[in-house]
């Protein structure tokens, strides 16, 4: 896979909250120049790089319930919302970790099938947080993403105890099938890391080391 291919599968993130206005449209710039797929911010962010991002491929990506997941379906969907609004194309969610803990499948589900209503037409990823869960939550959170009807399920936030594996990649991608996506994120620095996610079955990166993966 040569370094055009592996930008297309990349989100170019930048999640920190200290993130300035300058950072974000340089984000967009950078995403511009190399074909990353998406420019990954927070939501206070959105319509800033949604208009920076305006005629060309790159599409503005928003995270929703970030980083913990621990807030009311109702605010999850209000503030995909607004982001929708204000310009996202794709919504990054982060699912009710506690109750997936729980074993409260049914709430997991009707809270991802909340967010995914409010997307109108932008995509949906569903963080699982892989480092909080066991094997058999991690299969059963992305069953539940699948019978939501959510576009991807997603690693990990960046922001939790550990990233994403090659060996959960694989688990998730073995659950959803062959159709959905699966985007490996958290702690993905290199292009050997990155090629071996593509590899174990993601097809999307998210990384704020983009730059870095496709330049070796």
């Amino acid at each position: 896979m040569d370094s055009k291919q592996i930008a297309k599968t990349i989100d170019h993130t930048l999640l920190k909250p200290d993130a300035t206005k300058a950072q974000i449209l340089k984000l967009c710039d950078e995403a511009r120049t190399y074909g990353f797929a998406s420019v990954c911010v927070n939501p206070s962010r959105i319509a800033l790089a949604a208009e920076a991002l305006k005629g060309t491929d790159v599409t503005p990506c928003c995270v929703v319930g970030f980083p913990l997941g621990a807030i009311p379906s109702e605010s999850k969907a209000a503030e995909t919302a607004v982001a929708v609004k204000n310009g996202a194309r794709e919504i990054d969610m982060v699912i009710d970790i506690g109750r997936a803990k729980d074993g409260d499948w049914a709430y997991v589900e009707s809270d991802i099938a909340a967010v995914k209503a409010a997307c109108g037409p932008a995509k949906l990823k569903v963080i699982i947080e892989t480092c909080l869960l066991t094997d058999d939550e991690k299969v059963k959170a992305c069953q539940a993403a699948v019978r939501a009807n959510a576009d991807f399920v997603k690693t990990s936030t960046g922001f939790s105890k550990a990233g994403a594996t090659v060996a959960d990649v694989r688990l998730m991608r073995q659950t959803v099938g062959p159709d959905m996506g699966v985007k490996a994120a958290g702690g993905i620095h290199n292009r050997a890391e990155a090629l071996a996610m593509l590899e174990a079955g993601a097809t999307r990166i998210g990384a704020s080391s983009g730059i870095a993966i496709v330049s070796e």
